[in-house]
């Protein structure tokens, strides 16, 4: 597609990017912009980043770029580094062959495990995973390469594999779940084909690394197409692989509370996202996780005769060790996300002076907002606990002592307890006269 047959302009493109391109293409190597940003660009976003790809081996790269350092395991990659942005760089990658099989590697299920082959921009178009990614913009002279029908797929809106669906899937299982986030994102219709070995190959997500998948979590679900990516996500089985101990109840309550509050989660991190409010992963576990652990605290407590409060700081433990088998959470978000679950108990016995305190606590905040969650998917008591809650939070300091009054205040209830140590305290008249009647 010459440069007159499409609407991609150079102000569009990063400075650095072209930097990049510059520099290669005057180096004498084929340099192109490629992938989402080129989609992007076509159609009428701003693209995340801008990746490049050419012919240049990644220590020629390296070479030219001072500012450049390689990266990856399965596929050496430069890293092209301008301040806070970097551009990343990779060389065509090429097909397997039997002479090369000291360079790529598969597993037994046909996942590659290492992939340094590289070839030709014909060879590297046919190993990209889908067709409206397959695009490369020539900073030669402008032009566009599309390959496997990927401007006309990007018309009409298809998501299309290129090669056949199952082997592409077994190569990396991780492109089951971009298919879900692309076809969403884009507001695209995933092909028949691409779409019919997904719920059967979903498994195969149970051997990627817990590391990679907490990344494909992330944007999958802080994207703004929270809501959506859950249907899709679900529809294709994908949910179980990433969240076992979740979807295990939600098939055991399909309408039930667990249920209900996901999707009050999903619908409330797309609604911040799109008034552009801070989203954390802290909050996101600690709100999807609070039904297993709930189910997981109740089995302690039955087993182990423990107090709720012991089993259930028991159970934090024993959840985040089972969703760490499948998505890594960083201590960074577990720990926190701990002080919001305690919050959930410390909610009901703090319904008098002790509110105050509470409201100081850091993590107050995101465990109100828990709460309120909690009171729309439950309903009953939590909703009145969070109606008691609502009103205490957004009332004055008259306001807030009424409630107070209402609930018992933390006055009235030092007076009990000191009370009470009175009553026990014996007068000293008559304990001098018991010292005496037993001497």
């Amino acid at each position: 597609m010459p440069r007159d047959g499409h609407n991609i302009s150079r102000r569009q493109i990063s400075e650095n990017a072209l930097k990049v391109l510059y520099r290669l293409h005057k180096a004498g190597y084929q340099a192109y912009l490629v992938g989402g940003g080129v989609r992007d660009l076509l159609l009428g976003h701003q693209p995340k980043d801008f990746d490049v790809v050419t012919d240049a081996k990644p220590e020629d790269i390296k070479k030219l770029f001072r500012n450049s350092r390689l990266v990856g395991r399965r596929f050496r990659l430069a890293h092209i580094m301008f301040g806070r942005e970097i551009i990343e760089v990779a060389t065509f990658r090429g097909h397997h062959t039997e002479s090369n099989e000291k360079i790529s590697k598969t597993n037994a299920s046909g996942r590659l495990l290492r992939d340094n082959v590289y070839g030709s921009i014909d060879e590297d178009a046919e190993r990209r995973d889908f067709t409206v990614n397959a695009l490369y913009y020539n900073i030669g002279d402008y032009s566009i390469r599309s390959y496997g029908g990927g401007i006309q797929d990007l018309n009409a809106r298809t998501l299309r594999l290129i090669g056949d669906p199952e082997t592409r899937y077994r190569e990396d299982p991780v492109r089951m779940l971009r298919a879900v986030r692309f076809a969403t994102k884009l507001g695209m219709q995933l092909d028949e084909h691409t779409g019919a070995p997904i719920k059967q190959l979903a498994p195969l997500l149970k051997d990627i690394p817990a590391a990679r998948m907490y990344e494909e979590v992330l944007k999958l679900f802080f994207a703004g197409k929270a809501v959506q990516n859950l249907r899709m996500l679900r529809e294709y089985h994908l949910f179980a692989p990433l969240f076992p101990i979740v979807e295990a109840q939600l098939k055991d309550e399909p309408k039930g509370p667990a249920m209900r509050l996901l999707a009050e989660v999903m619908q409330n991190t797309d609604a911040r996202i799109a008034e552009d409010k801070p989203v954390t992963p802290t909050f996101f576990y600690a709100a999807i996780l609070w039904y297993p652990l709930q189910a997981r605290a109740q089995d302690i407590a039955m087993e182990s005769g423990l107090s709720p409060y012991d089993a259930m700081f028991a159970a934090m433990g024993d959840v985040f060790e089972q969703q760490c088998q499948t998505i890594s959470i960083p201590r960074r978000f577990s720990v926190p996300a701990r002080d919001i679950w305690q919050l959930q108990q410390r909610f009901e016995r703090s319904k008098n002076g002790r509110a105050f305190k509470l409201l100081e606590h850091p993590k107050f905040r995101a465990a109100y907002d828990l709460l309120l969650l909690r009171a729309a998917a439950e309903g009953g008591n939590t909703a009145k606990l969070a109606e008691w809650w609502q009103q205490f939070v957004d009332g004055d300091d008259d306001q807030r002592q009424q409630l107070l009054k209402g609930s018992g205040s933390s006055r009235s209830g030092q007076r009990n307890r000191n009370a009470q140590q009175r009553r026990r305290r014996p007068p000293r008249r008559n304990s001098n006269k018991a010292n005496g009647a037993a001497e």
